[in-house]
Formats: structure tokens, C-alpha cells, sequence
């Protein structure tokens, strides 16, 4: 296990959940089950050596129930413009064995579907999210407007991907998954958007 380690950047996710997702909040997922859609950009970042600036992550999950309960089934995607040690990088990370959040994560995990490097586009503008991982899909979601007409927020949540930062609250516009057996499409859904810092 390395200790040298930090990426920072942009993540985003739309998941099955109506307005306001109760799973940040500890509480059951809206169905009772939760599935979702996420996209990481590594704005900076690196593990020992390695460098990780601009690489771009997703993964689609399933939680049979709540999401601290574990037992997940996550399909992972890297961007097809890391290098093979970029890659390697990046799945030792993503499981888990640096620590850190992403160990935190990684622990609610019971089955790794599949691992795929894949073209990634990561796209914020305009309230605007966009993100489309290669021919298996695609989430866009909007972010909704506050009595003041800037970004709705929600901090101190006890269960984040981005932990210690506010999230923004968005709702999907179409969110587009079909891969590993799975046909999945939604939208008017929930969206959650953040900065990210992970490190050992």
C-alpha cells in the first residue's frame, strides 16, 4: 500500500432516487434499491510516480438496498487515453488498496462486473452536465435554480463520494446505461455534483 498518493477534481452522478436522494441522508433509497451513473475527472493527481492529470473515470452501480449495506455490483471505465501504468494506476485506486475514500467505497463493493477502457467525455458548462463513457452510455442533468437563482446545495451529509464538500443538486435529463447485461435509461431523477480531493 502506497501513502503517495492525492487526485483531485470534478465528480458527478445521477442515480435512480427522486429529489432530494434520502441515501446522503443514511435513509433507504427511493425504490429500495439504488442504481447510478458516475463520472470522475482527475483534474491533478498521482499515485507514487504515476501521473493522473486529465483522466477521466466512470462507473455504473447496483445496490440491492441501501447503500451502506453494501453488497454492490460496479462496472468500472477508464479513459482510453491512459497509458497502461495510468490504467493499472487507476483500478489499484479505484479498488481500494491505497486507502482513503476510495477504500472507503471500494468496501461496500461485492462484485466487480467488469473493467473497460473506454473513450470518456466529462463535460460541466452552463449548469450543464454531461458525461458519455464510449457506446455504453450517457447521463446529462441540469442544475436546478435556488431562491436566488444560483446553484441549490447540500452540505454536511453524512454519506458523500466528495466528502467535506457541499453537493449541487440536479435533476437528470436522460441517463443512458447497457452494458453487462443491464438496459437502463431515466430522467427528471436526481443528480449530485462536487469537487473531489482523495488522498492516503
Amino acid at each position: 500500500m502506497s501513502d503517495n498518493w492525492k487526485i483531485t477534481g470534478q465528480y458527478f452522478e445521477s442515480c435512480n432516487c427522486d429529489l432530494v436522494c434520502p441515501c446522503i441522508f443514511l435513509a433507504p433509497p427511493t425504490q429500495g434499491f439504488c442504481e447510478a451513473f458516475v463520472g470522475w475527472h482527475i483534474e491533478e493527481g498521482h499515485l507514487d510516480g504515476v501521473q493522473l492529470n486529465d483522466i477521466k473515470v466512470s462507473a455504473w452501480l447496483h445496490s440491492p438496498g441501501a447503500l451502506t449495506e453494501g453488497n454492490w455490483k460496479l462496472a468500472l471505465y477508464i479513459d482510453d487515453r491512459a497509458t497502461e501504468e495510468q490504467k493499472n494506476a487507476i483500478v489499484e485506486l479505484w479498488s481500494g488498496n491505497h486507502g482513503g475514500h476510495l477504500a472507503v467505497i471500494a468496501g461496500l463493493v461485492g462484485e466487480i462486473m467488469s473493467v473497460k477502457q473506454v473513450p470518456i467525455e466529462f463535460t460541466q458548462k452552463d449548469r450543464t452536465h454531461y458525461l458519455k463513457v464510449g457506446d455504453i452510455g450517457s447521463n446529462t442533468m441540469q442544475e436546478l435554480e435556488g431562491e436566488d437563482g444560483g446553484a441549490v446545495k447540500v452540505s454536511n451529509h453524512p454519506l458523500a463520494v466528495s466528502p467535506s464538500e457541499p453537493v449541487t443538486i440536479s435533476k437528470s435529463v436522460a441517463a443512458i446505461y447497457k452494458d453487462n447485461g443491464y438496459d437502463w435509461h431515466q430522467s427528471e431523477k436526481v443528480g449530485l455534483s462536487a469537487p473531489f480531493t482523495y488522498a492516503a
